[in-house]
Order: structure tokens, then sequence, then C-alpha cells
């Protein structure tokens, strides 16, 4: 018979902190992404394109495409943002959910645009790319 695990006092605080940290920083990313949606979506659409991982036709619709993207994840739920998600939630070990939900939608979703000739690159190649570019804009 299996052995009931029952965490103690001290363990269920120091777990309820952990996982309160994790969602209030993830809060604070959707968050500030509200304030700098023209920037992030210029510069990530910039640098895709500079490093030849999307190939495109209009550079303005490509970033067009890429601000819809971030002011939907702003109106979002965290439901709908785990299901976009969770196909490349194991892409890092630690994600920022801002460039996973970007590198996301690029996969799946930009690809499709009439604008959008090809994308190049592995997922991880995306998502570094992308999260260059958070990590730049977002404090």
């Amino acid at each position: 018979m299996a052995k009931v695990f029952r965490p103690s006092n001290r363990e269920s605080n120091i777990l309820s902190k952990i996982e309160s940290s994790k969602e209030y920083a993830r809060r604070q990313a959707i968050s500030n992404t509200r304030d700098h949606l023209d920037v992030l979506s210029n510069t990530i659409s910039m640098k895709l394109v500079e490093n030849q991982l999307v190939e495109t036709t209009n550079k303005n619709q490509l970033e067009e495409q890429i601000l819809k993207c971030l002011e939907t994840l702003c109106r979002s739920d965290d439901f709908d943002i785990d299901y976009r998600v969770a196909p490349f939630r194991n892409l890092v070990t630690q994600p920022h959910v801002v460039s996973l939900y970007l590198t996301a939608f690029i996969i799946e979703n930009l690809i499709n645009h009439k604008s959008v000739v090809d994308i190049f690159g592995s997922d991880e190649d995306i998502y570094r790319c992308v999260h260059q570019q958070v990590m730049k804009t977002l404090p």
C-alpha cells in the first residue's frame, strides 16, 4: 500500500509562496506589456525579419499582426493563455509568458497570414529571438 504524503505546515507555506510569486510575476509581465505594445511589436517584428526567421512581403502587416497578438494577450484570461502556450511549455525550462505566447502565435497562426512567405528556424530560435526583445523592453 502506498504511503500518503502529507506536507507539514511549513512546507505548505513555502510551496504556496513560490506558487504565488510565479503568478504575481506572470500578472506583472502581462500588465507591463500593456504599456509597451507598440515598442514590443516594432522591435520583435524587426528582429524576426533581420534574423531571417520570418520572410514577409510587408513588414508593416507583420508588425500589425504582432500588435494584435499582444493586445489579445492583455485581454485574455489565464485559461486562454495556458491553452495557447500548452504545446510549447517545454520549449525552455523557465519560459516567460509573453515570449512563449508570441512564439506560439508566430508558429501556429502567423504562418497562415497572407503577407508571410515562410517562417524559418526552430521553435527555440524563434523563442530566443522574441525573448531577447521582450527582456530588453519589459523590466
